[in-house]
């Protein structure tokens, strides 16, 4: 059990769960941090407003009322917030938004899986199904496996696993290598 002892001090740069969850409930503030963080980590708010408004009607361009809706609600109530909780530096004055450092703390509970798509740790479940499912094939003699040798099937499985996992950390934007090389 945990008590008021047990939450960070206020500004201490660290958002609890409760704080991160409230963040992505919203579909534009979760767009906005996937913008932010798939870019250069910085846009205008109007470019967020037309990529965002896109989203929402399913047509590029969308269409003005969509865009202005948008942008409206981004510049008085989701970016203020985010820029309150330090998840992004927003500038009213320049209509610019940059990603600040809180957002790694968010950047954990934001594995994007598009729709029909797998996550990564049921992509990381699959390799390792098919790994184990290959080696028993060899071992009861299926035809096409059995002439491979489970040293062949084991390196071919660690390869697709060091490979995707250096894909995954690089494409992630919060992982402790950047965070190291950003110091």
């Amino acid at each position: 059990m945990t008590g008021p002892e047990d939450d960070p001090p206020p500004g201490d740069g660290t958002l609890d769960a409760s704080e991160i969850h409230d963040v992505l409930r919203n579909d534009r503030r979760r767009l906005v941090l996937e913008r932010l963080r798939s870019g250069a980590g910085t846009e205008a708010v109007s470019d967020l407003a037309e990529r965002i408004g896109a989203v929402e009607a399913g047509e590029s361009p969308p269409p003005r009322n969509v865009r202005q809706s948008v942008y409206v609600s981004l510049h008085q109530t989701h970016l203020p917030k985010l820029d309150e909780l330090g998840i992004v530096e927003y500038d009213p004055d320049a209509k610019t938004v940059t990603i600040a450092d809180n957002a790694a703390d968010v950047a954990v509970y934001m594995e994007v899986v598009p729709q029909y798509g797998i996550s990564w740790a049921e992509y990381y479940l699959g390799l390792g199904l098919l790994g184990g499912l290959s080696l028993l094939a060899v071992a009861v003699g299926v035809p096409f496996f059995r002439t491979l040798s489970p040293g062949i099937i084991s390196a071919g499985i660690s390869v697709a696993l060091v490979v995707s996992a250096l894909y995954q950390l690089l494409d992630q934007q919060s992982s402790l290598l950047h965070r190291l090389r950003d110091d």
